[in-house]
């Protein structure tokens, strides 16, 4: 069982990503991944998320119609999540979700619910990404000895170091000059072998992505959380957006904006579809306001969506998803300025996942942000004041959108609003 690529429509085994992904440069950003067929909403108090919601991941699908039953992909994912805690002290659980209430009040929404994922493994949301692809190298039955390779500045090397550490696999990691000391000191002692990417004269996009590149083409397999590099990182993603649901459903409430930050777009990506999937299972009513926020640092989904929507405005949504998709370096295309702010782990050049994204925002009414730096900063301040949660300024990017909108004279979230953020990343300096 193949899946196919959202974008060329290649086929291939599902660890290898895009064949066409050198051709595209990562600029192709129409990753997609809808529900596998079959998939089901299966209710069951389980907290390891890739057990309660096995029926809705590739993986699982994949693993039956290779022979596996019920049980033994299960036995997969304990025993793989059990590797995890013995690396980083924690397995996988549902992650708290609340609404905090002083937070709310200081910001000027009528609820402001925290998805708070500081506390999981490797301390982001990254993991979920790298352990989804973990699953299907295991299924797949890929070579221990096959290395993988990731680009990242921060948390998703984290994630990809503590799951291929718990796999027993060998990892290239590619990081920029101006890593977190402390995240290169984990990177090492978890056993990834690191790659130091400088900015080259005259090269434009990402150093540490082009490098990446190179890797690729020397045969490592693509282990990080761009979907244009490898399609099923969306796969562990959705499961943030699946728990959501469920804790929505619980505490009997719905939401009325989400504010997303954008890097790369896995995460935004990964969440809109998996809310359309819970959506199309009845678990939620309806589907939230989704705003993107960027900083103005580095903002290349702004730029892409602006004109994305001047296209809309004169041919039709569909028609201009559909322009956008084969002409895609007529609206992506990298960051021309050194990407800079102190949410610094989403600074990517390119928005490499970045028409899904698109395509849930004109779903949902939602719209795209570029936030201030002072305002990144605010964010961050009042997090970490009216809450408990030790999160980093890219952490609470989202909740920077959601300052920018509500300071503005025609605010589309109202002073009664029930808000949705996700506080993403773990300070680590906390």
């Amino acid at each position: 069982m193949n899946v196919h690529c959202a974008v060329c429509a290649a086929a291939g085994a599902i660890v290898d990503g895009c064949p066409t992904r050198q051709a595209a440069a990562g600029q192709r950003g129409g990753a997609w991944l809808d529900a596998p067929p079959g998939a089901a909403w299966v209710e069951r108090d389980d907290p390891n998320p890739f057990v309660a919601r096995r029926e809705l991941l590739w993986s699982y699908h994949r693993a039956l119609a290779a022979g596996w039953t019920d049980d033994a992909f299960v036995a997969l994912v304990r025993r793989l999540d059990d590797a995890v805690a013995a690396v980083d002290g924690t397995g996988f659980v549902a992650t708290p979700f609340e609404n905090q209430a002083p937070l709310a009040e200081a910001v000027g929404a009528g609820e402001l619910w925290v998805k708070d994922e500081t506390g999981s493994v490797a301390g982001s949301h990254k993991a979920r990404h790298l352990f989804g692809l973990a699953l299907h190298l295991a299924v797949d039955d890929v070579p221990q000895q096959q290395r993988l390779a990731i680009s990242s500045c921060g948390n998703a090397a984290l994630g990809a170091a503590t799951i291929a550490a718990a796999a027993g696999r060998p990892l290239d990691v590619f990081i920029p000059t101006w890593a977190d000391p402390r995240v290169v000191d984990r990177l090492d002692a978890l056993g990834a072998t690191i790659h130091v990417c400088e900015r080259r004269r005259g090269e434009q996009g990402d150093p540490c992505m082009l490098r990446f590149r190179d890797g690729l083409g020397e045969g490592a397999l693509a282990f990080g959380c761009q979907a244009s590099e490898n399609l099923l990182t969306l796969d562990g993603g959705r499961t943030l957006a699946w728990e959501l649901a469920d804790q929505l459903r619980v505490a009997d409430t719905s939401l009325d904006h989400l504010a997303i930050q954008v890097g790369g777009g896995a995460l935004a990506t990964s969440v809109v579809a998996g809310l359309l999937e819970a959506a199309r299972f009845g678990a939620i009513d309806r589907l939230p306001a989704i705003h993107a926020v960027q900083t103005e640092g580095c903002a290349p989904l702004d730029r892409a969506w602006q004109r994305l929507v001047a296209r809309a405005e004169a041919d039709g949504v569909d028609a201009a998803l559909h322009h956008a998709g084969t002409n895609p370096s007529e609206y992506m295309w990298p960051w021309e300025d050194e990407p800079s702010s102190a949410a610094s782990g989403i600074l990517d050049d390119v928005t490499y996942d970045w028409l899904g994204i698109a395509r849930g925002l004109f779903d949902t009414g939602g719209s795209s942000v570029v936030v201030a730096e002072p305002t990144v900063s605010d964010a961050n301040r009042l997090a970490r004041e009216h809450t408990a949660i030790p999160v980093d300024a890219t952490g609470t990017a989202g909740l920077s959108g959601v300052l920018e909108l509500r300071r503005r004279a025609h605010s589309p979230i109202g002073a009664s609003a029930r808000v949705g953020v996700l506080f993403t990343g773990r300070d680590r300096g906390a």
